[in-house]
């Protein structure tokens, strides 16, 4: 009896073993792996049935339509995985998450235009990605930053307008990328990816054009060919108590900085202010030409006491304790970000390099003039200045007799050991 019971129960592990669909054909290959063949049957979905130790899945050919989540619970072991050539056109997060031995994915030639990107994040044994002749029009920067076993990727033939600046970083077995017949919009957000060809190892096929679509000047040119000068990265120089042109002088202590840029596209300004009690951040101006600030629902309450101009001034009037901090203009185009820095405290004598000295010996008083405008903090961005900002009694009176202004800006520039961030 116990044999019998014994042969009845190896018969049963034989036969989940060898379990497959009535419309697919199974085979056990000469290298032990189980094949399941289910390409060219017109099935609408992926086929349920299939035995757990299947390693080489065929789905092309069919008239899939969707996958589900967990769409492939059944076949954990599956190493390669054809689905080229179906009618997919949505993907459920988690269809491709449990498969952490896939080492072959194929979906070329469907109709994606979305994907679980983060479901690649478990497959980092992938080797061959195909996802060509879909209608991805993006994908995120990180997209294949999990697939450190990637060897090729394809993304030829897909309505991609623009790739993000390190979408290949971190792939140190990727050797081909097929990305032509992309209707790439060759604004300066791509012209990363010219500098990256001529500098990567990588092998870009070239089974067709990467052209570009847009803008109208480089329509039917090559993305390798963008010109140079169409893209400059920003530079800038930080300016304090800089003609404001035109706009309204305030009453009080005011503290002016300028940030001047350079750039192509013309580089936007934004503005960081860091004090001991809040860090605000600026994007825009929030004051007209005319001096008038905008309306009150444009402009946040903690940002009201930052006045900043179109031009690239920042006013902030009466100047106070609370206000001292590290004031940082950005430059910001499509082809990278540039930053400079100043630390800008408020003295309160007639002397404010006598208070410095004495708060720090090491410090000079660079200049020996107590006031006077247009000196550049850093212009290359290299390293952190400090501004003292301090008010002249109105009674002090200048060497040629005439009474100096009751506001003016002292600075003293000491190079501080304060690397910026670039």
């Amino acid at each position: 009896m116990r044999p019998l019971l014994c042969c009845l129960g190896i018969a049963a592990l034989l036969g989940r073993s060898l379990a497959c669909p009535s419309a697919c054909s199974c085979s056990t290959k000469k290298n032990g792996r189980l094949l399941a063949e289910c390409a060219y049957k017109e099935l609408l979905e992926v086929p349920q049935g299939l035995s757990p130790n299947v390693s080489i899945l065929t789905l092309s050919a069919n008239r899939i339509g969707w996958l589900r989540q967990g769409a492939f619970a059944e076949v954990p072991e599956v190493q390669s995985l054809w689905l080229g050539y179906n009618q997919i056109s949505a993907v459920e997060p988690g269809a491709f998450a449990l498969l952490v031995q896939l080492k072959n994915l194929d979906l070329s030639h469907n109709k994606i235009m979305d994907f679980p990107w983060q479901d690649l994040r478990n497959l980092s044994g992938l080797q061959i990605l195909k996802m060509n002749n879909n209608r991805l029009s993006g994908l995120p920067r990180d997209a294949f930053h999990a697939l450190k076993d990637l060897r090729s990727l394809w993304l030829n033939d897909n309505e991609l307008t623009t790739l993000a600046e390190g979408t290949f970083d971190n792939l140190p077995s990727l050797s081909q990328v097929q990305i032509f017949n992309n209707p790439f919009n060759c604004s300066c957000k791509v012209f990363w990816l010219k500098r990256w060809t001529e500098n990567t190892s990588v092998s870009i096929a070239k089974g067709g054009a990467t052209l570009c679509v847009a803008p109208g000047r480089l329509k039917g040119r090559a993305v390798t060919d963008i010109p140079d000068h169409h893209c400059v990265a920003p530079s800038v120089q930080l300016t304090y108590l800089s003609n404001l042109d035109n706009t309204v002088m305030y009453d009080g202590l005011t503290l002016t900085l300028h940030c001047s840029v350079a750039g192509s596209p013309p580089p936007e300004i934004r503005w960081k202010i860091q004090t001991s009690s809040r860090g605000i951040e600026i994007n825009g101006p929030n004051v007209a030409r005319d001096g008038n600030v905008f309306p009150p629902g444009r402009v946040k309450q903690s940002q009201e006491r930052f006045l900043v101009f179109k031009n690239g001034t920042m006013a902030i009037p009466k100047f106070s304790k609370e206000d001292e901090g590290i004031y940082t203009c950005l430059a910001v185009n499509d082809v990278g970000t540039r930053e400079v820095s100043v630390n800008v405290a408020l003295a309160g004598s007639e002397n404010p390099a006598e208070d410095l000295l004495q708060d720090d010996p090491q410090a000079s008083h660079l200049g020996g003039r107590s006031c006077y405008k247009g000196d550049e903090m850093d212009p290359s961005g290299a390293g952190e200045k400090l501004v003292i900002v301090y008010h002249v009694p109105r009674e002090s009176k200048s060497k040629a007799g005439g009474a100096v202004p009751q506001v003016c800006l002292g600075t003293l520039l000491l190079a501080l050991v304060i690397a910026l961030c670039w």
